[in-house]
Parts: C-alpha cells; sequence; structure tokens
C-alpha cells in the first residue's frame, strides 16, 4: 500500500454569511484516512459534505482547523489531490484524450510523458479506441469514466469523489461501482466519496463516516469489515445497512422532536 496520501482532518469547522447571520455548516470535524483507504462519506442533505470535499482539495481556504495532507497543511488546488464531480465536466471542444490530458497543464511533464500517461488512462477506465471521441458522442457513463481518468492521470495522492454515479441509471452504476473498485485496487489511491447511496459506501469502502446536519458534524465512524468481493445480498451486507441506518435515523429522531 502507498506510503503517500495520508489525509488528517482536524477540528475543522465552516461558516457562510447568510443575510448578515453566521450559519454554521460544518463543526468541528475530525477525520483521519490512512494511505490507500477508501472512504465513504454519507448523510442528509445539507449535512456540508460536498462541503467538506471542496475544504479538502483546496476550492476554498476560509475555515477554522487544519487539513493535513501527507503531514503538510492544504494550501488551495494541487495535483496532489484530484477530483471527480456528478455532473463529469468534460469540455464539449475537446476530444476525450485532450480532456483528460487537460489535468497535466501544469504539470511541467515533457508532452510524450503526457500523452503516455494519458494513453494509461484511457487504458485503465476502458475507454482505448475512444480517444478522438468528443463528449457528446460519449454515453454518460463513459463520460464519468473519462472523469476518472482525468482526476488520476496526475498519479494524485487522493481522488475525492463527489456524488460521481449520482447521475446515472441504475444497471449504469454498478457497472461504475465494479469499475471504480477495479481502478482503486490497481492504483491504489487513496479515495474519499460522497455518496447519498448507503449500499453503494458499504459495497466500495473500508470505511464509512456517517454525518449528521444543523450544523454537519461527525456522528459514526463504522468500519466494513466485509471480504472481497461484497455480496449485496448477505445478512453480513444487511447488518452494515442497519447499522448506517440507525445512525442516520437518530438524527432524524432528534431533528423531529426539536421541530
Amino acid at each position: 500500500m502507498s506510503e503517500r496520501g495520508n489525509l488528517e482532518i482536524s477540528n475543522v469547522s465552516k461558516s457562510y454569511q447568510v443575510e448578515g447571520k453566521e450559519l454554521r455548516v460544518l463543526d468541528h470535524i475530525n477525520l483521519k484516512v490512512a494511505p490507500g483507504e477508501f472512504i465513504s462519506i454519507v448523510g442528509p442533505s445539507g449535512c456540508g459534505k460536498s462541503t467538506l470535499l471542496r475544504l479538502v482539495v483546496g476550492l476554498d481556504d476560509n475555515y477554522g482547523g487544519e487539513i493535513l495532507l501527507d503531514n503538510k497543511p492544504i494550501s488551495g488546488t494541487s495535483l496532489q489531490r484530484g477530483i471527480v464531480f456528478q455532473d463529469h465536466r468534460l469540455l464539449p471542444w475537446l476530444t476525450l484524450e485532450d480532456n483528460i490530458d487537460l489535468a497535466l497543464e501544469n504539470s511541467g511533464l515533457p508532452n510524450a510523458q503526457r500523452r503516455r500517461a494519458v494513453a494509461e488512462h484511457v487504458a485503465l477506465v476502458g475507454l482505448t479506441g475512444f480517444e478522438k471521441v468528443y463528449p457528446h458522442q460519449l454515453s454518460g457513463g463513459m463520460s464519468q469514466r473519462a472523469a476518472i481518468a482525468r482526476g488520476l492521470v496526475s498519479r494524485p495522492e487522493i481522488l475525492l469523489l463527489d456524488e460521481p454515479l449520482g447521475a446515472l441509471d441504475a444497471l449504469t452504476r454498478l457497472r461504475l461501482q465494479e469499475e471504480l473498485l477495479r481502478i482503486w485496487r490497481a492504483e491504489r489511491v487513496t479515495m474519499l466519496l460522497v455518496t447519498h447511496d448507503v449500499e453503494e459506501a458499504i459495497y466500495l469502502s473500508d470505511r464509512i463516516v456517517v454525518m449528521h446536519s444543523t450544523p454537519g458534524r461527525i456522528a459514526s465512524d463504522i468500519k466494513v469489515d466485509l471480504p472481497w468481493p461484497r455480496d449485496r445480498a448477505s445478512h453480513e451486507f444487511a447488518d452494515v445497512r442497519r447499522e448506517i441506518l440507525r445512525s442516520m435515523d437518530a438524527y432524524s429522531s432528534v431533528a423531529a422532536r426539536a421541530a
């Protein structure tokens, strides 16, 4: 397992100003992710899952606390941290290979090395033969594979995944879950996934972090101690699902009483 990709989030809080009042969206978040781990974050809408990913990738530095990657404070965006969104965000005027190569624009790599890296990652996500194709000629699943390749081509220490399969149909989503597992095993990059799909989180993850909202905070950190490949129909899988849902229901019950 890689030595790189050690993420430590310490006492992180984040607030926004809304109509002159402070709205706290993250409250004292503490999370450690070991190199090569696959961690999923689940929770209700508005609990700050995507906000936390934005802080880790470096899109927002206005927060309290500390975020370290390999014991170094995160500052701004970096090739060390890749990200894949729910919307693939491929540029429509560029071919698939040019979209992937875009992630290497500031890498300083020679052109020949960039071309090799792009070709390797096109193959990694199973899109060899589609290098010259434009985004409008790709299916949704193929576009997301291209986005994953773009996120990985710079060899980041951590890949952040913000609902990357959320817009896909059910069958394509299941297939892409298998692809994501295969890619994770091949690359051994640290992965941090935000998802609303509890079963997806169980199927993919070493650990699952359950967040509650108002403000966003960590309620549970659940280890998924199931063998690979995971059987979605097994009693053990259902037990983990119940544990996660109980943690989420605990929040719902408290919120209902407070309403």
